[in-house]
């Protein structure tokens, strides 16, 4: 890695690797809010599928 880095510092390529950093950046956040959502998905389906079974149990005495 380190060969990398001292190839693009004396080629000058600052705003190449700045441009790679913020890829790399960009992608890692974007991988973790998905993987939120994804969470966030699952619980909503875990509570809908609670309250469905809330309203056979409850929807039967009518």
């Amino acid at each position: 890695m380190s060969d990398i880095l001292n190839a693009i510092l004396e080629r000058g390529d600052l705003a190449h690797l700045a441009l790679f950093l913020w890829a790399c950046v960009a992608s890692i956040q974007a991988h973790i809010a998905l993987r939120e959502m994804s969470e966030a998905t699952r619980r909503l389906d875990a509570f809908v599928r609670e309250l469905a079974r809330f309203n056979r149990r409850c929807g039967n005495d009518k």
